[in-house]
């Protein structure tokens, strides 16, 4: 007898599918136009809140544009509650790309050689198969530091 998918598990695939598609080393930009929701929200301390599939897709390939070998993975399972999925990851990449102007504080020149990694925790909240806010608390401070856009004593 098959067992019928929970809410939480299905809301875990459509958050995997997401990271793979939007976060991952291989993007596919057409998992925004599926799966996020028109008016979704996106909020990191790293860069400045986004709305709308249109700023998250300009987002996202502005960040590629700058960050070409840009990619972040899981280090934990996905944890589930209702409408709620919790990732915990890591990732980054090396500035050899356009300048760019997508963080909350600072801009970089185009291709400074800078490399980042850093780790988060990503909030996502899903409801009827599509992503409707993405919050993350990253540890934006360390990437900006190694990217010597905040100087250390």
């Amino acid at each position: 007898m098959d067992k019928q998918k929970t809410k939480e598990e299905l809301n875990k695939e459509v958050v995997a599918r997401w990271f793979a598609g939007y976060w991952g080393k291989n993007p596919d930009l057409a998992v925004i136009d599926e799966i996020a929701a028109p008016d979704m929200t996106f909020a990191y301390s790293l860069h400045n809140p986004l709305q709308g599939r249109e700023d998250i897709k300009s987002f996202i390939i502005d960040f590629r544009k700058a960050f070409p070998d840009l990619g972040f993975w899981a280090v934990t399972d996905l944890i589930a509650e209702g409408d709620y999925v919790v990732g915990q990851w890591e990732g980054g990449g090396t500035h050899t790309g356009e300048a760019y102007d997508g963080f909350s504080i600072g801009n970089l020149p185009a291709a400074t050689g800078k490399q980042m990694h850093f780790t988060g925790t990503s909030v996502l909240k899903v409801v009827d198969g599509k992503v409707v806010e993405e919050r993350g608390l990253d540890d934006g401070l360390t990437a900006l530091i190694q990217l010597g856009l905040i100087k250390t004593v």
